[in-house]
């Protein structure tokens, strides 16, 4: 029976699936609001009601992931910490991943069934054990997102479940996405698509991941999807192509299949009709500089960091990079020390970069001095 059904859920995940891929661009879907921006430069693609208030279901849960992980690489928690389950997650309704009070999980099986299957009761205990309550989880929740700059975001719960005076935009999604994205460990379970998840006491649930995009649409690197009644259908989604890598986000789509076919469209526009320059590459040498007095007559210097222009195909932005070195410099000077920098102005918009010394150069001594008279004379 138990084989009867999984079959039956595989066979309605792709019928639907099936159907929101083959929807034409000319079909109309309904929504609240929608965002498509470039991840790394902001620049923004499409966008309607992209500050307007609303209920965002189930994509509160990325902030939950993104302090989650944070808290990962601060050394807080590890992913394959124990954790005991409460009673409190256990009791979490809608979406579940079925943990049971007393059980013994570790962090990393919460995260995968966050990003996963949307379980709340993992929200939950992953809140209690960074925090100690919800409550002050979404104290702090709420701070993250103030120093994000997610100016128009209220964030009352860790799981998206309906409550009232929660909100968030859909420009402050891509930017909660954004920072989501960053973490390595995060696509370690943004990717899994179906799974069997074995359970400490034995028994086995079946994890398909509810971002439907992860399996039909080839260049999806994550997402979250979201559904209440009050908000609607939701999604937020990234994808990456030919060196662009494009967030868009959509709330209160009137169907499910609707909002899966709007991103879809919406990152092929996007990729058809944008490209993602590499103007300054990080590891690129740009020039030499002269060391007076080092052991070392010269010391070459990089990027700190790279810059992208991202822009309409053809379009060859009005781009200029100008290279601010002094002629030479005096020994010693360590690698990693700024030398200079480079400015890169981009239709009348300058940003500036410093540039690094590659080498460590010590200074002469005096037995070097004396050594290289000799060799001289």
């Amino acid at each position: 029976m138990k084989k009867l059904i999984i079959l039956v859920m595989i066979i309605l995940t792709i019928a639907t699936t099936f159907a929101f891929t083959s929807a034409g661009a000319s079909e109309t879907v309904n929504y609240k609001a929608l965002y498509t921006v470039d991840a790394r430069t902001g620049y923004v693609i499409d966008g309607q009601n992209v500050d307007e208030k609303l209920p965002i279901a189930s994509m509160v849960k990325i902030m939950t992931a993104l302090i989650g992980f944070e808290s990962v690489k601060s050394g807080q928690i590890s992913l394959d910490q124990d954790v005991t389950i409460s009673k409190t997650a256990e009791s979490m309704g809608g979406s579940q991943m079925f943990l049971e009070a007393n059980d013994t999980y570790k962090i990393g099986d919460l995260f995968k069934g966050i990003i996963v299957v949307s379980a709340n009761d993992a929200c939950v205990q992953l809140a209690e054990v960074l925090c100690g309550s919800e409550e002050d989880f979404v104290t702090k929740m709420n701070e993250k997102a103030q120093s994000l700059g997610m100016t128009n975001t209220k964030f009352v719960n860790c799981t998206g479940l309906p409550k009232a005076g929660q909100y968030s935009t859909a420009h402050d999604v891509s930017i909660m996405l954004r920072e989501l994205l960053k973490y390595p460990e995060y696509h370690e379970y943004s990717k899994i698509w179906i799974e069997d998840f074995n359970h400490p006491d034995g028994r086995v649930t079946q994890f398909v991941n509810t971002n439907k995009l992860v399996r039909f649409y080839k260049d999806c690197t994550g997402g979250k999807t979201g559904y209440t009644s009050e908000a609607g259908f939701c999604l937020a989604a990234s994808a990456k192509r030919n060196g662009s890598h494009i967030i868009s986000v959509i709330i209160g789509a009137d169907d499910s299949k609707g909002r899966f076919a709007t991103i879809t469209q919406q990152f092929e526009k996007a990729f058809a009709n944008y490209e993602t320059k590499n103007v300054l590459k990080k590891d690129s040498i740009l020039e030499k500089v002269a060391v007076i007095g080092g052991k070392a007559e010269n010391i070459s210097v990089y990027p700190e960091r790279p810059y992208f222009v991202f822009c309409k195909k053809g379009d060859d932005s009005d781009v200029s990079v100008s290279i601010n070195l002094p002629e030479s410099i005096n020994a010693p000077t360590k690698k990693g020390d700024v030398i200079g920098n480079v400015t890169v102005t981009e239709k009348g918009r300058a940003t500036v970069i410093n540039l690094l010394s590659l080498d460590t150069v010590e200074a002469l001594s005096y037995w070097d001095i004396t050594q290289n008279i000799i060799r001289a004379w």
